[in-house]
């Protein structure tokens, strides 16, 4: 039907003048309008006997199935507990945790025990000094401070007044407490390598 259409048409455009030249002038007869194009450039595409594809049909009952089991799946993720991350600073080791591995304690000699001993008493000795001098300082500073107040007081009573009120310029206090060692002057703390085994946890 195609090819009968086209060689109908051939036949009816072949008959027809070609075209006048005095569109381009007389200059350029020999020169042919881009109007009225050749038949060789006239094409016709093939025809498409396709048709649309149909579309799948899907059994409902397969399709309950389906939303039931992920209905299912569902409630078992809701029921389990998210997985937390363990904190690993927070965790001892297992190893660590075997009462048969005790380190050893050192063996002193009798002359170093006895030193130590001794040690220990003269320490404890002049502690005892120093806290009992504390002691007696304060008792000293609060009788004067007691005496102060009541010559005060007879004075002027809106001075004493005055004076009983916090001091604000005494704080912030800072203070720093006693170490069992003291610190090294010249040390200087190594530089040294180490792995990074951090485990990272993904959810």
């Amino acid at each position: 039907m195609s090819g009968a259409l086209s060689r109908c048409l051939g036949r009816v455009l072949s008959r027809q003048s070609p075209p006048s030249s005095f569109l381009l002038g007389e200059r350029h007869r020999a020169v042919q309008s881009l109007w009225f194009a050749p038949m060789r450039t006239l094409k016709i595409s093939a025809p498409l006997r396709a048709e649309p594809k149909k579309k799948k049909k899907v059994d409902p009952r397969r399709e309950q199935m389906l939303k039931e089991r992920m209905r299912k799946k569902l409630r078992k993720l809701e029921k389990v507990a998210p997985e937390l991350i363990p904190i690993e600073d927070l965790i001892t080791p297992a190893k660590f945790l075997d009462e048969t591995r005790e380190r050893s304690k050192p063996r002193l000699s009798f002359d170093d025990s006895e030193g130590r001993a001794l040690l220990l008493k003269e320490w404890c000795r002049y502690k005892q000094e120093q806290h009992m001098a504390e002691v007696r300082a304060v008792e000293l500073v609060l009788e004067a401070q007691r005496e102060a107040l009541e010559e005060l007081k007879l004075e002027s009573e809106e001075l004493y007044q005055a004076a009983l009120k916090p001091d604000p310029l005494m704080f912030p206090f800072t203070h720093k407490g006693p170490v069992y060692t003291p610190p090294k002057s010249k040390y200087e703390a190594p530089e040294g390598k180490y792995n990074d085994i951090t485990k990272v946890y993904t959810q």
